[in-house]
């Protein structure tokens, strides 16, 4: 493990506001209600560009953000529910100098080591990532920090609140971003419009509530806040300095070993063999191998699908906001992903993400999204708890802003909640990347296990 024994310094914080635009209101779906209270998804994108300076990174950044709000207005304001509000919206108003909180920073560290893929402290890259403002009347939707490392390149730390965007409309509003920085080095200003498919559609009105899941949503949150709105997060566990972050990868010829290990074993079933099931239902596989135990123990798996394209009538793909249900089973049994011999723990996986899948269509989004908060209340603590943060097909890794795209991208987050990332390789090659925060001997274990996959 390398100690990095480095210091990050803020050298200042700026607002950064859209271009003069109209105030604008945006009530929140049931779609975002599910997300309300959970903690803010924290990204950072690193890119190595030696020969860069610091005036010219932040100047070209802060302009070109500033454009980009101008089609992302709800990015600038804040996330309000007082008293007399029946639920929270989205608020943006120029006379309240709403804007971007972006800080500026600089590390002494060595970028190549965050970067990498062996186990590295995970409390390390908490200070590349800004917080978000959070009071029971107001949150922050969006705050950016650029860290710069000379002579080496920079870092792109975002921190985006769960109930106003979810991983898509994060990926779409980063590669809008860099698409204007781009254009601005190359033509010295920004001047032609976005890309259709990089312009968000804010049309609330097209998600339809028959059953009132967003009444059901809010009754649970004031609920869980002494029946009272609240916007404040739940808290976020303590991160120790014993939890590492490591970076794990899959090759399109791994995933597809894996699948035909999983044809030739299913003995005809009809089984999801998507690069997402089979990626995620080996790690189930190695996590739960990895903590051993009593094979009758319960361990809660989940992860979210986009439901863009899922409705009837479909939503944009552009759409903002979230459009993302959970699934999965708060109460797995252990016992068949323990089993050895032949795969069958990871067909097991398998299987039970082919069930989980398929059971993604409308007629459940109100259940999947409503199940949470009684599952959590009989959970007894201690409980395997296995999810997925990020997706292989968001395009992260084509977030070019004129210096190449970047080199490897983190999602903090995963320090918090046990959770695994998933993204596509950075060098495009087809394969998954999968981060995991473990503690060092977890680490060895895990990797031990995942090895197996050659």
């Amino acid at each position: 493990m390398v100690n990095f024994n480095s210091a990050v310094n803020i050298l200042e914080v700026v607002r950064v506001s859209p271009p003069s635009s109209n105030s604008l209101t945006l009530p929140l779906t049931y779609f975002d209600l599910g997300w309300l209270k959970l903690h803010p998804v924290d990204r950072v994108l690193f890119y190595r560009v030696p020969e860069l300076t610091r005036c010219s990174l932040i100047t070209q950044l802060k302009s070109s953000l500033s454009a980009t709000l101008l089609h992302y207005l709800p990015l600038a304001g804040r996330l309000v529910w007082d008293s007399i509000d029946t639920k929270p919206s989205i608020v943006y108003s120029p006379n309240n100098d709403d804007a971007v909180y972006l800080t500026v920073a600089e590390s002494n560290g060595d970028l190549s080591h965050f970067a990498g893929d062996k186990p590295r402290p995970a409390i390390d890259f908490r200070p590349l990532v800004p917080e978000l403002s959070v009071s029971d009347e107001s949150a922050g939707v969006l705050a950016v920090q650029i860290t710069f490392f000379p002579n080496q390149g920079f870092c792109l730390g975002v921190t985006a609140h769960h109930a106003v965007l979810d991983g898509k409309t994060t990926a779409m509003f980063l590669k809008a971003w860099a698409h204007n920085c781009k254009q601005e080095q190359e033509c010295g200003h920004i001047a032609l419009p976005l890309p259709h498919d990089l312009i968000p559609s804010l049309d609330r009105t097209i998600v339809q509530d028959p059953t009132g899941l967003e009444t059901k949503l809010l009754n649970r949150w004031i609920s869980a806040s002494n029946n009272k709105p609240s916007l404040k997060l739940f808290p976020s566990k303590k991160i120790g300095s014993d939890i590492l972050r490591v970076t794990y990868r899959l090759t399109q010829e791994n995933i597809k070993k894996l699948r035909e290990r999983v044809e030739t074993k299913s003995h005809g079933k009809q089984l999801r063999l998507s690069t997402f099931v089979i990626t995620y239902a080996y790690v189930i596989t190695c996590m739960v191998k990895m903590r051993g135990g009593d094979p009758t123990r319960f361990v809660c798996v989940g992860f979210a699908s986009d439901f863009r394209s899922r409705l009837s009538p479909p939503l944009p793909s552009t759409f903002f906001g979230n459009c993302i249900v959970g699934s999965g089973d708060f109460d797995v049994k252990a016992e068949p992903i323990l089993e050895e011999g032949e795969g069958k723990g990871f067909i097991s996986a398998v299987e039970s993400l082919t069930g989980w899948v398929n059971g993604l269509c409308p007629e459940n989004i109100e259940k999947n999204m409503l199940l949470p908060f009684e599952a959590f209340k009989r959970m007894e603590p201690g409980r395997q708890m296995i999810s997925v943060a990020g997706s292989t097909r968001l395009g992260i890794y084509g977030s070019d802003f004129g210096w190449g795209k970047p080199v490897k991208v983190e999602i903090v987050t995963i320090d918090k909640d046990a959770s695994v990332s998933l993204s596509e390789s950075g060098d495009g090659s087809g394969g998954v990347e999968i981060g995991l925060c473990l503690k060092k001997d977890d680490v060895e274990r895990f990797g031990s296990l995942f090895s197996r996959v050659e």
